[in-house]
């Protein structure tokens, strides 16, 4: 027993001389004037048994497969509709102002007359202000901001076009829209069109994004 306990205590005399032998060694090393810039590396370590090995942690590495196709379509459907609402949410939010404006000016006006003048200014304003943005639009933004103006107005672009201009103008834009594809009666619900919704959420919360 007594044996094992002198073993036990040479052992650890020797490790902690090693200990300092290596450490002495490396500090003069470090100082050393002929140290050139490649000769010590100090990196992290790792003990393993009753070894001390260097430990370098390797950058991470995703791998990535290809996107099936399915997935890719809807991605793509996504970006599209997105940069639409993203382009158009601006214009409805305006359009709903207007609207809310002319509602009130027209309301106080006695006669039609002067509704009618005043209804043609303001499509003046508007062409003037937004006609050559809306102009450069495409069908598919078109048909994106007709459902837009309807959320935020709670009316279809035919139905505003009719109450302002009279049945003869709604029916001939809804004539044209629909040689494009698109649909002046368009209406907006948030279960149907949720993707929209969600986009336009969106948007509501991204505090660097001004749309009015």
């Amino acid at each position: 027993m007594r044996r094992m306990w002198l073993m036990g205590c040479l052992l650890l005399m020797s490790l902690t001389a090693r200990s300092q032998n290596l450490d002495s060694l490396v500090r003069k090393a470090m100082l050393s004037p002929h140290r050139g810039p490649h000769d010590t590396i100090l990196v992290a370590g790792i003990v393993v048994g009753h070894d001390t090995l260097p430990y370098i942690g390797l950058p991470e590495v995703v791998i990535v497969a290809d996107m099936p196709r399915r997935l890719r379509k809807r991605l793509e459907e996504w970006t599209r509709l997105r940069n639409a609402v993203y382009v158009t949410y601006p214009y409805a939010r305006a359009a709903a102002r207007i609207l809310r404006e002319a509602e009130t000016q027209l309301a106080a006006m006695p006669d039609k007359k002067s509704r009618k003048a005043y209804i043609k200014q303001k499509e003046a304003e508007l062409r003037a202000t937004f006609g050559p943005q809306i102009e450069n639009l495409s069908v598919y933004q078109g048909r994106i901001l007709i459902k837009l103006i309807y959320r935020e107005t709670g009316t279809s672009c035919y139905d505003i076009i009719k109450e302002l201009k009279g049945g003869f103008s709604a029916r001939f834009w809804q004539t044209i829209a629909f040689f494009f594809g698109s649909n002046l009666k368009s209406t907006y619900d948030t279960q149907e069109d949720r993707d929209i919704e969600a986009i336009v959420q969106e948007i509501q919360h991204n505090p660097y994004y001004r749309y009015y």
